[in-house]
């Protein structure tokens, strides 16, 4: 039996490649998400997606809005999923304090980078993100083709 089916390990349910390019990632941190039945079926058929994701801090806790877990076909009839309904994120008090510390004093702010299965679980990467500028996009794509170029100019050269 594969990693992903044992429900031991870790496989990726989605990326938010977005974040990397519009923000400065500094810390991470591994978080819990609350889910529904429904909502734990459609992650691992891979219905899942964060681009349009964010965290809001309110109340000493932390909520995902806007990531989007899709319903599958087969859900129940008496269940009425909302696909982009506000998830409740599991953090421990002093990740939350240092995250709710940043947000407030330092202007940051916190995204959600991927999520994936861990130990038969779903769980939320989030890390605390420094807006990027025009120009530091445009360096980061630069740096991009640069990067894609130089491993064109190896792959044919050897």
């Amino acid at each position: 039996m594969s990693k992903a089916k044992s429900g031991m390990g870790e496989s990726t349910i989605a990326l938010n490649k977005k974040a990397k390019f519009d923000y400065f990632l500094t810390d991470r941190y591994e978080a819990g998400i609350v889910l529904e039945g429904w909502e734990v079926k459609s992650l691992r058929a891979g219905k899942a997606q964060l681009t349009d994701a964010h965290i809001l801090l309110k109340n000493g806790e932390a909520f995902m809005i806007g990531g989007q877990i899709n319903p599958l076909l087969q859900a129940s009839t008496h269940i009425r999923p909302d696909n982009t309904r506000i998830r409740k994120l599991l953090l421990n008090r002093r990740e939350l304090n240092h995250l709710i510390g940043a947000v407030e004093r330092k202007g940051f702010t916190v995204v959600p980078t991927a999520m994936y299965w861990k130990n038969g679980r779903a769980k939320l990467e989030i890390a605390l993100a420094q807006g990027k500028k025009d120009h530091d996009k445009r360096a980061s794509l630069k740096e991009r083709d640069w990067q894609r170029d130089k491993q064109r100019i190896l792959r044919t050269s050897s």
